[in-house]
């Protein structure tokens, strides 16, 4: 009798959480569906989120991301005066994953969001995983591209996979994504433990503000729903397929190349090979930050504001 009323309890403690899941899933994809637009193109649907006023930017988000992670890229990135425009990338949230999902499609793809939206002209801020279409981009269509902010460059072709330094091996990124249910129940019982994911470590933590505290929270919160993202994470490889061409020396557009040293996620040799190939670069070595740069937002800010002065002059 025991064991069944146990039974019993165990029983309706999961149908609790799994209702408390559900209610939880339910709210997050309603927001992130309220804060963007899916943009029909001649190339197909693309799905974008915009904000501020101001100057065009396309903010291009990394591996894991979708136009929420760029909201926060821009957010933390971009000085006011600016409108930004980020789009889901291809597989990411509603974007459809086309059958050419190269980095070069990618950026055909958002030079249709750009007839579709307005803007003949936009500065790029790519962080991470958006590097490798931004370079294209800019390469393809430089009409379109002003200027490139290119923030902790993910690797791209003819860099492996190895050249990127995961902080888990890559089949545990498969199976967090391969259900929204896990990464939802440790964001619940150990808020903090999906951090290292990010690059999010203690020493980056100590002293943080208020306000990067906050977008290092929101970075990890914006991994859900990890389902709408599986299909874009694994086309992340597309950036070093070894039939991949990015001629950084026919890139017209100037560039801020932002990077810190101690990056566990991707290598500051990344950042030297755009400074040294690009013809017109400038490289921001900062020493701490990691990946997300914690620590460092303001001066990104600055470095930024300076830099997109100067191409208005």
């Amino acid at each position: 009798m025991i064991l069944l009323v146990l039974a019993g309890m165990a029983l309706l403690g999961a149908v609790a959480i799994w209702r408390a899941f559900d209610r939880d899933m339910h709210g997050i994809r309603t927001a992130l569906d309220g804060r963007s637009a899916v943009i029909p193109t001649s190339l197909g649907p693309v799905e974008r989120a915009t904000g501020g006023a101001g100057l065009p930017v396309l903010v291009l988000h990394g591996a894991g991301g979708g136009h929420d992670q760029g909201a926060l890229f821009a957010e933390a990135f971009l000085p006011p005066g600016y409108r930004w425009i980020a789009p889901s990338r291809f597989g990411y949230l509603r974007s459809p994953l086309p059958a050419d999902a190269s980095t070069a499609a990618q950026a055909d793809a958002l030079a249709a969001l750009l007839d579709a939206e307005g803007p003949d002209r936009v500065a790029v801020l790519a962080v991470s995983g958006g590097v490798p279409p931004a370079l294209q981009l800019a390469e393809r269509h430089p009409d379109r591209v002003s200027a490139l902010i290119l923030v902790s460059s993910a690797p791209f072709s003819p860099y492996e996979a190895g050249d990127q330094g995961l902080p888990v091996p890559a089949w545990v990124y498969s199976v967090l994504f391969s259900s929204d249910f896990p990464i939802w129940l440790v964001r619940k019982l150990a808020p903090h433990a999906l951090e290292g994911l990010f690059d999010i470590r203690e020493d980056l933590k100590q002293g943080l503000s208020p306000a990067d505290q906050e977008f290092a929270d929101a970075m990890v919160s914006a991994f859900l729903p990890v389902t709408q993202r599986l299909e874009g994470v694994r086309n992340e490889a597309a950036a070093i397929d070894p039939d991949a061409r990015y001629a950084l020396s026919e890139v017209n557009a100037p560039a801020l190349i932002i990077h810190a040293r101690d990056d566990g996620l991707n290598p500051f040799g990344i950042a030297e090979r755009l400074d040294r190939e690009l013809p017109d670069s400038r490289l921001v070595a900062l020493e701490t930050g990691g990946h997300l740069l914690l620590g460092r937002h303001h001066r990104i800010r600055e470095e930024v504001r300076a830099f997109m002065e100067e191409q208005v002059e």
